[in-house]
């Protein structure tokens, strides 16, 4: 499973769901979607900022959590972003692999 943080942000008529319905309420439909999706929800917060409501899920893929995001943004009440997030163990292996790389102006010589 991959681990995604997850930022939303409601927008007009999803502000008013929210104050209707409740963080709780919101919470629970999100974990019905990720799980309808193969993957599960590691914790939901709100927040006050750039972001109303973030969260961490692990996804099988990032299909599968692209499928999460478009689904939360079709209903036009929320605005999603993500980001992947990689454990210290998984930056050890890419910092092993090499490939090849020429920055820009470094052939040349003074």
């Amino acid at each position: 499973m991959a681990k995604y943080l997850v930022c939303g942000k409601y927008i007009g008529e999803g502000v008013k769901g929210l104050l209707n319905e409740g963080g709780s309420s919101r919470r629970s439909e999100i974990e019905k979607l990720v799980a309808s999706l193969g993957g599960s929800v590691e914790c939901v917060y709100y927040a006050f900022g750039e972001y109303d409501i973030y969260g961490i899920f692990d996804m099988p893929d990032s299909t599968v959590m692209a499928a999460f995001s478009l689904r939360a943004a079709a209903s036009g009440l929320v605005t999603v972003s993500s980001v992947a997030l990689l454990t210290p163990e998984e930056i050890d292996e890419a910092a092993k692999r090499t490939g090849e790389y020429r920055a820009p102006g470094v052939n040349w010589l003074p």
